[in-house]
């Protein structure tokens, strides 16, 4: 009997399972069919020591380049769930800002001291809304992506720039790459 029980609650955990991964998955394809189709670039990963590439971009200033530069570092980083990666790549994120950026730099620093995957990407959610204003406003020639996943901090959604308009997650990773769309192309 306890056996039979075992089985029949075991049963019940795998449905239950199955559909909470079905909802999920179906949920983010629903966004992923009204985001914006474009022409689709590949975007090329490189060592960490040399940073994504960032092709076809440029910054009315250095300063924001450099910014651009490391900020696409972290997200490369989060996309491959590498917490390590994102710590050296938030320690030079951090470098990048000027005095007058204390508070992102500070956040930029509180990243870099986490080893915590999830705390890494709130920190990544805080930095971008902090940064998008700086990229829209030096860019001088090219496209940024802003995209946006609706699943990420339990539904309540975050967003990321991106250099490419492939959708490659930071916020789930491998667990949910494609989840996304673009909501914004920023051009020059």
């Amino acid at each position: 009997m306890k056996t039979k029980t075992m089985n029949i609650m075991t049963q019940y955990n795998y449905v239950a399972v199955t559909a909470a991964f079905v909802m999920v998955l179906t949920s983010c394809g629903d966004e992923k069919k009204q985001g914006v189709q474009t022409n689709r670039q590949q975007e090329v990963e490189r060592p960490m020591e040399q940073g994504p590439m960032i092709a076809n971009i440029s910054f009315s200033n250095e300063m924001t380049g450099t910014i651009f530069e490391n900020y696409q570092q972290i997200r490369a980083a989060l996309v491959k769930s590498d917490a390590n990666e994102v710590q050296a790549a938030a320690t030079n994120l951090a470098k990048s800002f000027s005095e007058e950026q204390e508070n992102i730099k500070a956040t930029a620093l509180t990243m870099a001291d986490t080893d915590d995957l999830d705390k890494q990407r709130e920190l990544f959610s805080e930095i971008t809304a902090s940064v998008e204003p700086l990229f829209k406003k030096a860019l001088s020639e090219g496209t940024i992506y802003k995209q946006y996943c609706p699943m990420a901090f339990a539904g309540a959604g975050g967003y990321w720039m991106s250099n490419v308009d492939a959708i490659r997650n930071p916020y789930y990773g491998d667990k949910m790459l494609k989840c996304g769309k673009v909501v914004e192309e920023i051009a020059k």
